[in-house]
């Protein structure tokens, strides 16, 4: 088995154990209390509060993060890079596939569909788009800023651009998203959604777009930014939802014109 084969069986073996160790964290000492509403999690001994994860759950996507800036200063992993972007692209030159573009977005997507045919998520309509939403904020502005900060060249040489990878990063951030809102339904739709995701690292590499350490990288900011997501929001909405005192912004129509209307209610 060459080098190529022997690091993407570790990347889906690591993305694999973060499924299986996900699940497990997450399904002891709580009791979830089914409906189209954000989740309850009941405790006897510990407050309520909703639980998206736990600190065990970060240490796999941590270590992949760890590994791409890792390798920004190590040879070693340097040149794992250079001889995998040999067996994909130096040694076997092909057209790009341009569907990890449309990929990326196919879990998050899922969930929609699945609610459209009635299998019901975790969450309903509008907070399972608040978590989504806020999910890619903290994907993508984790990734822009470190794309910024490292200056790393791309292996096309297109720009200094390439680390992390913000396809991966926002492909893991809908895997885990679909994980989240159905792994109380069935675990193999979280397994697809990985699936689909992993895919999109590796057309990230098959189009000679990214390292290997950029998409690794990419897919543990994914994973995390989803998991904070669904953590903080739930505490975000209860912050605003118990205060009396609240300001709302809304397009309005008044005298034969458009307009903005801005309530404040003291």
């Amino acid at each position: 088995m060459n080098a190529f084969k022997k690091l993407i069986t570790t990347f889906l073996l690591f993305c694999a154990f973060h499924f299986v160790k996900a699940q497990y964290a997450d399904s002891t000492e709580y009791i979830l209390i089914h409906g189209d509403t954000l989740p309850t999690f009941i405790n006897k001994n510990r407050p309520v509060y909703t639980k998206h994860f736990t600190p065990e759950s970060l240490l796999i996507p941590g270590a992949m993060i760890a590994y791409g800036f890792a390798s920004l200063g190590n040879n070693g992993l340097r040149n794992v890079n250079h001889e995998l972007k040999e067996d994909i692209w130096t040694d076997r030159p092909h057209k790009i596939i341009r569907v990890d573009n449309f990929l990326l977005l196919t879990p998050a997507l899922s969930v929609y569909g699945l609610n459209a045919m009635g299998i019901k998520g975790k969450n309903n309509f509008k907070d399972r788009t608040m978590i989504l939403l806020l999910s890619n904020i903290i994907a993508n502005s984790t990734v822009f800023t470190v794309k910024k900060l490292s200056h790393q060249l791309r292996p096309d040489g297109s720009n200094y651009y390439s680390f992390p990878s913000g396809h991966t990063a926002v492909a893991f951030a809908s895997a885990e998203f679909l994980y989240q809102e159905y792994k109380d339904v069935s675990p193999w739709l979280g397994v697809a959604g990985y699936a689909m995701a992993s895919t999109t690292g590796y057309l990230r590499m098959y189009n000679n777009k990214h390292w290997f350490s950029d998409v690794v990288t990419g897919a543990g900011i994914g994973i995390i930014s989803s998991k904070i997501a669904g953590w903080l929001y739930p505490k975000i909405k209860r912050h605003f939802s118990d205060k009396p005192t609240g300001t709302i912004i809304m397009p309005g129509y008044q005298n034969n014109s458009f307009g903005i209307i801005l309530m404040h209610q003291f």
